[in-house]
């Protein structure tokens, strides 16, 4: 019995004999460990780095299409808003509106013809055609980077398991070498492998959990230009049948 509490409080101070802190565990880890455990870091650091650009972003555009509906709404002229906004058309809403003014006023610099059904609707046809384009570029600018987020919430954690299982694969390896099956030789190779399956649930949790949320605010902006689109397009085209 003696002989027994004196092997296990041996085995006991081999084990705390190694420094089990996040620095030692990262600094004592094969090279594969540590090249996966840094891929992780980095794809973390550059998910948060997204999430809060985008935050900033949404909630930006979101106080500016505010105002810009506002003052489209107010029952001002469509021509001063236009000259207002044209040089410094800086969200996507401004954007459509712009492009559409810019078509409407080429039309009539050019001096074109509305007398016809054919001429009408040819405008139309453009107008709604720059909006679209312009609404298509505007989306495809705020959905810029939600890819990224979506393939490190998807892959992060097969990237950590893959981490973990080359650090147990090296702690077998290191149980044949030794012929030693005691805890302190087992113990920091087991925990230096989970710690990169640790580091990629860190990685992968957060950008699944912003990138459902982004991804349903831009969704629902992009709702709100189509709807502009729908809006603006109905009224320009009451305006071009006016001028027949």
């Amino acid at each position: 019995m003696e002989q027994e509490v004196v092997s296990q409080a041996a085995l006991a101070g081999s084990v705390a004999a190694h420094d089990m802190s996040i620095f030692s565990l990262v600094m004592n880890a094969d090279i594969i460990v540590k090249a996966v455990m840094l891929m992780l870091v980095l794809a973390s650091v550059w998910s948060w780095a997204i999430i809060f650009d985008k935050f900033r972003l949404m909630g930006r555009l979101k106080r500016r299409a505010d105002d810009f509906e506002n003052r489209f709404w107010s029952g001002g002229s469509l021509e001063e808003l236009y000259d207002a906004i044209s040089e410094r058309a800086d969200h996507p809403m401004a954007q459509v509106f712009a492009a559409a003014m810019g078509e409407w006023r080429r039309a009539k610099a050019k001096g074109t013809a509305l007398t016809d059904a054919t001429s009408r609707a040819n405008l139309r046809q453009r107008i709604q055609q720059v909006m679209e384009i312009a609404l298509n570029r505007e989306m495809a600018g705020l959905e810029r980077n939600l890819g990224f987020l979506a393939t490190v919430g998807s892959t992060a954690p097969f990237v950590g398991l893959f981490g973990t299982v080359w650090g147990i694969m090296n702690s077998f390896t290191s149980i044949a070498m030794t012929k030693n099956t005691t805890l302190a030789v087992v113990a920091p190779g087991i925990a230096e492998a989970l710690f990169a399956t640790a580091i990629g649930l860190v990685a992968a949790i957060p950008a699944v959990i912003f990138y459902n949320k982004l991804s349903s605010d831009v969704g629902r902006y992009g709702a709100r230009l189509e709807n502009f689109t729908g809006e603006f397009g109905a009224l320009i085209a009451r305006q071009i049948e006016d001028r027949r």
